[in-house]
């Protein structure tokens, strides 16, 4: 089938392909790459990818190319759920033919409610779909498609019984050359990374239990499953031929560092290519290891450290001391390791006494960057049938974004309300912003680099901008 892989547009400036979680709007002008539509659409040979929100692409546009296809499949969140269906609606209505279906956490986990939600959606495929989607874009009876709940001619939802997990990942295609033929690269932007920049996954799943992480509870699994260094490696070539302009590379997998000799493989391959990358890792990373990444082409890691208190990291699961993420930062700096640390407020256990102290952490680790986000309990996880259980969550009033798509705080505890929680976010970044020595750090990095100068002017004038929006939330709340 002619089919149409989407990503479609929400809320202004949504961040609709964002990985691990948070679907939002972000502090700062922030898209990652639609990885997880990109790799089935690089399965159906002629199809396009639309990536709307990045690339201010809005909905006539799109419904004007609805005949163009006989399939169209929507990436979709908890976010963005409802405005997806909508856009499913109008394509349907300039081509009553097009078959539509959704993918992501989001039905993975719900399928039968999603499908109950919207009668306009044909179908749903669970858990990990990448193949599932092919074979419905090759025209496979729906009956016989493992992993893939559908509607069938009495308008009956079926659920077929689950696709295996995928074990040999070196079967997929590159998702770049889709990024090539559908995309504009200078679109998409990360604070923390060089631009351009590209991003896609080595491996799937993680060996970490998080209890609110929501693709390896959702899609992904605990088990790392990862591509061959030589296919990894094969497809940095391939970018290096097809976007010189990159500035860096970025391993989107959940804990890259889960397999640490197969890092330090990958890694001695891609300094002997000359390239800049960086990768998400856990703060246990040994300093033998950090130095050989370093030593060929590390620049960045984005680890996450989401609390100072060892009580809450406990009450996560995040198999993680203080004092080791401590040594692990200490170490990162000793060698010239950037590292942009994500923290979480109003995770379980968290009072106004934890969030000082994780503030107070954040300031004395010093990564050179930093996002602070709002617990969000995310059907599927344990986190979400935790706050459910326990009465942290409003079920009927779930939502974790607002009308704007920033976040809110859907958590709220006996001791501490939404709206302390959502306040801190503002006072988590003022403290750690708002300091002589970071001050002199950023102004100096702008000093050196004119395009950084640029670059941070930008961003402090979004994230401004970003301040008011909550503050506006805030009254209204």
């Amino acid at each position: 089938m002619r089919t149409l892989f989407l990503q479609a547009p929400t809320f202004d400036g949504f961040d609709g392909g964002a990985g691990s979680r948070y679907q939002a709007k972000r502090e700062i002008k922030s898209f990652w790459y639609p990885t997880w539509l990109a790799q089935p659409a690089a399965l159906v040979p002629n199809s396009k990818l639309i990536d709307a929100p990045p690339h201010n692409i809005k909905l006539p546009e799109i419904v004007a190319q609805a005949n163009d296809f006989d399939l169209v499949v929507l990436h979709t969140s908890v976010p963005s759920f409802k405005s997806d269906v909508k856009t499913i609606e109008a394509l349907k209505k300039a081509n009553p033919k097009l078959i539509a279906g959704l993918i992501g956490a989001k039905v993975a986990v719900d399928a039968a409610g999603a499908m109950e939600q919207a009668p306009v959606v044909d179908f749903c495929a669970r858990n990990e779909f990448d193949f599932t989607v092919k074979e419905v874009a090759e025209g496979v009876p729906m009956a016989e498609i493992k992993g893939l709940s559908y509607r069938n001619a009495d308008g009956v939802v079926i659920h077929n019984e689950d696709r295996e997990i995928m074990t040999d990942m070196d079967q997929l295609p590159f998702v770049t050359s889709v990024y090539k033929r559908d995309l504009e690269m200078e679109k998409y932007f990360i604070g923390y990374l060089k631009h351009p920049y590209i991003s896609f996954y080595s491996g799937r799943g993680c060996k970490s239990r998080c209890t609110f992480c929501l693709w390896p509870q959702t899609v992904g699994g605990h088990t790392y499953r990862t591509r061959s260094v030589a296919h990894v490696i094969e497809e940095i070539k391939y970018c290096m031929k097809e976007f010189p302009q990159t500035k860096e590379f970025f391993f989107d997998d959940d804990t890259f560092t889960d397999n640490l000799p197969r890092a330090e493989e990958i890694a001695r391959e891609l300094g002997k290519l000359g390239v800049t990358w960086s990768c998400n890792a856990k703060a246990n990373v040994p300093r033998e290891t950090l130095k050989v990444l370093k030593d060929n082409g590390l620049r960045l890691l984005l680890v996450g450290y989401e609390s100072g208190n060892q009580k809450i990291l406990n009450n996560i699961k995040k198999g993680m001391r203080v004092e080791v993420a401590e040594k692990f930062t200490k170490d990162c700096h000793d060698l010239g390791i950037a590292i942009h640390g994500t923290f979480i407020v109003g995770l379980p256990g968290e009072t106004k006494e934890t969030i000082q102290e994780t503030i107070a952490f954040a300031k004395r680790i010093n990564p050179h960057t930093i996002q602070v986000s709002l617990a969000a309990p995310y059907p599927g996880t344990f986190l979400y049938k935790q706050a459910v259980e326990n009465g942290w969550l409003d079920v009927e009033n779930a939502e974790l974004v607002d009308e704007n798509g920033v976040q809110i705080a859907p958590l709220h505890y006996p001791h501490l309300s939404h709206s302390e929680i959502f306040a801190a976010v503002e006072e988590f970044y003022k403290k750690f912003y708002f300091r002589a020595p970071k001050i002199a750090s950023i102004v100096s990095e702008m000093v050196r680099s004119p395009d950084m100068m640029k670059r941070r002017l930008r961003e402090g004038v979004e994230f401004w901008h970003f301040l008011r929006e909550r503050q506006g939330v805030s009254k209204a709340a």
